[in-house]
């Protein structure tokens, strides 16, 4: 069983938390277009929340991948996206290669405040010519003598106007490109880094995005992440959970709309009867809710392959396709619904509609998920068994 006794009480301290220091203030966040990151991410690190999978050694709690799904999947009660995924950014994606592949001495200076809130952190993969494909970034870490000089720019970057550090992936080397590559941790007040201007984006509007430039930007080499040359790799792994985490952070927001929407049909009226009790309507909610558990089945499937050291690309892969497809679909079903309060920004579905998109795109685009998966297949032309 993947859950227990001890997930629960976890559960309900978040639960908690949630719903006294994160739902009260969401429009508010929402309307500003950002969230306080330092105050609350301090707030999540002295209850423990930032570190639950991550070394005891370093601040964390030591337990196993679970307690971060757990976590995850409790995340989706917050009402709306881009908080949720500020947080996933801190726990599940600048942090997991850190914590397995770092120094002592670079967990100490990053991971360590980062588990305790007292730092926030961001990662720094995508560039404006290179997002899904992660092989042609541009960003270069040239060496001389004991530190990294770099130069480049990242783009779309979570939390990046209030981060106190980056997990950059650069080029390192001249060779393949699936093997010049490493993750350096850089702090973003070291001369040369640049937050260029803070993104006006379609949703998740509480959650900072951020253009990054490094001009000559200069770092000692013991900032870097594991070996050199193996930031490529390091990154793949790291997008096992950050996947995953994608996923599961989908599940109860996805149920809260399917609620919502479920109560203002009942109540909506037109052509004498409420809307819910149209066929198309009630049964289209049902086949939501279906489609929901079927994804938390995966989700759970891959979460357990996982603790058991297991490789989960391709579960990883699945359940981050189909959660992008399901929120387009429910979100557009839903909305549809609601009629012309839909279309309004004072209702749960339209933040949901607008937040929801981006599942699609953000960590792998849906195409990318279906490259992975053919290539596993064997049925990516080019790849050993297709045709």
């Amino acid at each position: 069983m993947l859950f227990t006794a001890d997930h629960d009480d976890i559960r309900r301290s978040l639960q908690k938390f949630i719903a006294g220091e994160i739902n009260p203030h969401v429009d508010e966040w929402e309307k500003a277009d950002i969230f306080p990151a330092h105050e609350l991410f301090k707030k999540m690190g002295s209850l423990g929340f930032l570190g639950l999978n991550k070394p005891v050694e370093f601040g964390g709690s030591g337990l196993d991948y679970s307690y971060a799904l757990m976590m995850a999947e409790e995340l989706g009660a917050i009402n709306c996206g881009g908080v949720p995924m500020a947080i996933g950014v801190q726990t599940d994606m600048a942090t997991p290669a850190l914590a397995r592949f770092g120094s002592d001495e670079v967990r100490r200076e990053f991971l360590s405040p980062s588990i305790a809130g007292d730092y926030v952190a961001c990662i720094g993969v995508s560039e404006p010519g290179a997002g899904s494909d992660v092989a042609s970034i541009r960003t270069q870490a040239r060496s001389d003598g004991d530190d990294y000089v770099i130069n480049g720019g990242k783009m779309w970057i979570t939390n990046g106007t209030q981060a106190d550090w980056i997990c950059l992936l650069a080029n390192t080397g001249d060779g393949p490109v699936h093997r010049n590559k490493s993750l350096i941790c850089v702090p973003m007040k070291a001369k040369g880094v640049n937050v260029a201007r803070k993104l006006d984006k379609l949703g998740m509007r509480s959650s900072d995005t951020a253009q990054i430039f490094f001009d000559n930007v200069r770092v000692p080499k013991r900032n870097r992440i594991g070996e050199e040359g193996k930031g490529f790799t390091y990154q793949m792994i790291q997008f096992q959970e950050e996947r995953l985490w994608g996923a599961a952070a989908c599940l109860k927001a996805h149920e809260y709309i399917i609620n919502e929407t479920i109560e203002y049909t009942r109540n909506r009226k037109a052509f004498g009867k409420s809307i819910l009790d149209n066929q198309v309507v009630h049964f289209k909610l049902a086949e939501m809710q279906t489609e929901v558990e079927l994804l938390r089945a995966l989700i759970y499937r891959a979460a357990e392959a996982l603790v058991a050291g297991e490789d989960v690309t391709k579960l990883a892969t699945m359940a981050k396709l189909k959660a992008g497809r399901l929120g387009r679909e429910l979100t557009d079903a839903c909305l549809q619904y609601w009629g012309g309060m839909g279309f309004t920004n004072e209702t749960p579905v339209s933040r949901a509609y607008r937040d929801s998109r981006l599942t699609s795109i953000g960590g792998g685009a849906d195409e990318v998920m279906l490259m992975v998966l053919c290539k596993m297949m064997g049925t990516l032309p080019g790849s050993k068994g297709s045709s």
